[in-house]
């Protein structure tokens, strides 16, 4: 791709946003020009009215424009709200497109994606940096065209009126020019800089808040405070930047205006150039050039909220830009039968340098189970990861039914899986509609509460006001972390996918609440193959093998009987659980 500069880029890129509302657009350009066109009308008057009017006693010009003001401020409010509405119209429409964008590439991207970054910055993406461009496209290019048109009026009428005197104002334009493109440069670096503290404040909130019963009971309340505080205080200090740059800004246009003016008054008031000036032309001339001093702040005062939402733009863009979740393959799998392999697996996650998994090898038969246990960290919930392809091995191939996975449609791959963990992600719905997401086709009612029945979801279902039709917060915030589980759970029954990983699945129940969903996810296990990752011992000596994995690496493999006998690392851990001697 040609080298173009980026910020000329970004503004290209941009305005392909607008180029869709070319309708709207012009149809608010004629509102914003047909606004300022009005009151450059009227300060045109100023001399007739003054010279022939006053000046001449002409009593027929004053009467006509007394006829004539008030529909000609009716106009201007017509071209106002068109220009104004319009604009308006098309800035909500933008960001509308790209906050769907954002969102659609949110959940488009990789895995690795969202575990290296701040779920805040990413949502303040969406919400400020999206409303910086909708600034941009509707109250910059509002004030850009209507007092745009208003400073081309006011300078025709100068010049029409004393040509000489206008040359003079002209002479400031080179000095504006220098002051906008030194200061769009500040303007780009601090709003940069805003975008990065807006995602940081937004990030400690959310922290704070989602960890609340955390920070109470540990007493992290000042903690919490301090790192807010430091947060705000940065945004405020980047935000006084702004607001110091954006005055000194406009002061020194104004000034510079200012200098011209008194330089016009200057000349004005030389002997021959008085001869030539009729009081009418004169404070034609004078009012227009500080009627021009508002525009001109005006017009500086968009440059940064453009500045602002081209920057915004940049960072939308960057995420817009990144590749989607790699999918290569192209063979679709109706129901797998549910053959899995892992053949001389090595993987390293990014930015590590030690590898989560070494040489992995195993194979699971179809209708088998398989057990992954050991310490924390040693590398079990990352085999279910590469098997739902959230990842990809560095080295050694993983296969299903024989298929490499990368050589299978991502959608129809993932659609072999049904996944318990002990991170349960429930939404903002109903728990009938959180049982049957992501279902291919329209579930039963029956078909639910069957599900339901088996995880032991209907034993709280009485107790909760609409039943299974219950609303239950954020991420199930009415429920309690055992509830939360079963229902997971019963998703999962539901999909009866031909291949089900249970990470920790039953971590969160009581023991007999445990008991029974063993009972039940027994059963469903006879019907698929099932990859267990497990701490709990006692909920996987039925599997049919259980492989012991140490640093990455499985160094022991068997039934529960025969490591036992083995009385090797499963044994050790078997001992520490249950007491053995």
């Amino acid at each position: 791709m040609q080298q173009t500069d980026p910020s000329a880029f970004q503004v290209k890129r941009f305005l392909r946003y607008l180029r869709e509302f070319k309708l709207p657009f012009f149809v608010a350009v004629i509102g914003m020009v047909g606004y300022s066109a009005v009151d450059t009308f009227v300060f045109a008057q100023l001399q007739p009215m003054i010279d022939e009017s006053l000046g001449k006693n002409d009593q027929a010009y004053l009467r006509l424009a007394a006829y004539a003001i008030v529909p000609l401020f009716l106009l201007r409010g017509l071209f106002n709200f068109l220009g104004t509405y319009t604009l308006t119209w098309i800035g909500a429409q933008v960001v509308m497109r790209m906050r769907q964008q954002l969102f659609d590439k949110y959940i488009h991207l990789p895995v690795s994606f969202h575990d290296t970054q701040a779920v805040g910055a990413l949502i303040s993406k969406v919400t400020y940096d999206t409303e910086q461009v909708a600034n941009a496209s509707g109250k910059a290019l509002l004030t850009l065209v209507r007092e745009g048109a208003l400073v081309i009026g006011l300078l025709a009428v100068m010049f029409y009126y004393s040509w000489q005197l206008s040359l003079i104002f002209l002479l400031i334009g080179p000095l504006v020019a220098v002051i906008v493109s030194f200061v769009s440069k500040r303007f780009r670096v601090v709003s940069r800089n805003i975008q990065q503290a807006m995602g940081n404040l937004t990030s400690a909130v959310e922290q704070a808040v989602k960890g609340h019963k955390v920070v109470i009971m540990f007493g992290g309340q000042t903690i919490e405070q301090k790192r807010f505080e430091q947060k705000n205080n940065n945004n405020r200090q980047q935000t006084m930047k702004l607001a110091v740059t954006q005055i000194l800004s406009v002061s020194s246009i104004q000034v510079i205006a200012s200098v011209a003016l008194a330089v016009v008054l200057y000349i004005a008031s030389t002997p021959g150039m008085v001869e030539k000036l009729s009081a009418g032309v004169f404070i034609n001339v004078v009012f227009c050039m500080v009627m021009l001093l508002k525009p001109l702040k005006q017009l500086t005062t968009i440059n940064n909220e453009f500045q602002k939402g081209m920057t915004a733009c940049v960072s939308v863009f960057e995420i817009l830009d990144r590749e989607n979740e790699a999918d290569s393959g192209d063979i679709k799998l109706e129901r797998a039968v549910g053959k899995i392999e892992f053949d001389d697996v090595t993987f390293t996650y990014p930015g590590k340098h030690s590898p989560a998994l070494t040489n992995v090898s195993f194979t699971a038969e179809p209708g088998h189970s398989v057990a992954l246990v050991g310490r924390s960290g040693s590398g079990k919930s990352t085999i279910s990861s590469l098997l739902t392809r959230f990842y990809s091995p560095q080295r050694g191939q993983v296969r299903l039914d024989d298929n490499p996975l990368d050589s299978i449609d991502l959608k129809s791959l993932r659609a072999q899986f049904a996944v318990v963990s002990q991170n349960v992600t429930l939404f903002n719905d109903s728990i009938a509609n959180n049982i049957a997401y992501g279902a291919k086709e329209t579930v039963s009612q029956a078909k639910i509460e069957q599900a339901c029945k088996m995880a032991h979801v209907d034993e709280f279902l009485g107790n909760l006001p609409e039943g299974i039709d219950t609303v239950i917060g954020e991420n199930g915030l009415m429920l309690s972390g055992g509830q939360r589980q079963r229902i997971a759970i019963a998703r999962a029954i539901l999909a009866d996918a031909p291949i089900l990983i249970l990470d920790e699945a039953t971590s969160a129940l009581d023991t007999e609440s445990e008991r029974l969903i063993q009972d039940a996810l027994e059963t469903l296990q006879k019907r698929c193959t099932s990859i267990v990752v497990a701490h709990r011992l006692s909920t996987i000596e039925n599997a049919d093998t259980i492989m012991v994995v140490e640093q990455g690496r499985i160094i022991e493999s068997g039934k529960h009987q025969e490591l036992l006998e083995k009385g090797g690392h499963y044994a050790q851990l078997h001992a520490l659980q249950f007491g053995d001697n």
